[in-house]
């Protein structure tokens, strides 16, 4: 046999190998890797390049090796699931490198990391005040993980007392053309439904590039191509009013919550059931137009 064709078909089998193997692995393995899996990784890349390229006749060695090394992988990984110590020695802890807005210059040098790196991981999760820091941890994959002080942390609505439906996944119901039958049928929709609204939108199925039904029940489609892009319909004005009810409601029983003595309680009282008098009925109205 020839030496070129031979290591065509002893490189297409390291990759058959290496694939099957890395399926066993798991997909932690091709993420956020930690030391021993680093090393694995660097270790069977080089393994498998032996495999494909070394004409002795010892090459088949290499396949023993490489189940050696996946063997203990696996085994690394059983054991840091059952023991946080041997998690610990193996995987490493998080080092925290800001506390109260302050840097540790302790945690920064057991980590080997300027202070130029530092004000570059701080930049990538958009700070730029290490002051604004409450606590700043370096995860044993290398990542830097950052909290920011409350008073720099963004606006929520449960920061604001306000009560908001839940959402739910946005469903995929077409994608490069093909209807997802399924879906729909999960949505409470079928294929019929669908193409009626495409036609509502002047839109065919073959340009279709991508829908989805969002948590309000809007189809969202998406042709791929920006001059032939249909428009979406936005949440429906009655939809709006009636949320926007409920975030008053709510933020004036938060102020009353809040209030520092018994007669700005009456005042926020007295307005919250004059609210609540005065829109109890509307929601039922906007329903029936």
């Amino acid at each position: 046999m020839p030496n070129w064709f031979e290591i065509v078909l002893r490189t297409l089998a390291a990759i058959t190998i290496l694939f099957a193997l890395t399926k066993v692995l798991g997909k932690r393995q091709i993420s956020q890797l930690s030391l021993f899996e680093y090393i694995t990784g660097i270790s069977i890349g080089n393994i498998a390049a032996y495999i494909s390229l070394d004409l002795d006749n010892l090459w088949f060695l290499g396949l023993v090796s490489l189940g050696v090394w996946v063997s203990v992988s696996v085994a690394m990984e059983f054991l840091t699931m059952k023991s946080k110590k041997a998690r610990d020695f193996i995987d490493g802890k998080g080092t925290v490198l800001i506390k109260d807005g302050q840097l540790l210059k302790k945690g920064l040098h057991k980590e080997r990391l300027t202070l130029d790196e530092m004000l570059e991981q701080l930049r990538k999760k958009d700070v730029y005040r290490v002051a604004d820091v409450e606590f700043a941890v370096m995860e044993s994959s290398g990542e830097v993980n950052v909290m920011l002080k409350k008073a720099y942390q963004p606006l929520t609505p449960d920061t604001l007392g306000w009560q908001v439906k839940n959402e739910r996944e946005a469903m995929t119901v077409l994608m490069d053309g093909d209807i997802q039958d399924e879906v729909l049928e999960s949505m409470g929709h079928d294929r019929q439904w669908l193409l009626h609204e495409l036609e509502k939108r002047n839109v065919k199925e073959a340009e279709v590039f991508f829908a989805q039904i969002d948590s309000n029940g809007e189809l969202l489609i998406d042709t791929g191509e920006e001059s032939k892009q249909p428009h979406n319909s936005q949440s429906k004005p009655k939809e709006r009013v009636i949320m926007l009810i409920e975030q008053f409601e709510a933020e004036l029983l938060r102020l009353e919550r809040l209030s520092r003595n018994e007669s700005d309680r009456r005042v926020y009282q007295t307005a919250i059931d004059r609210f609540q008098a005065s829109t109890k009925s509307l929601p039922d109205q906007l329903l029936k137009h």
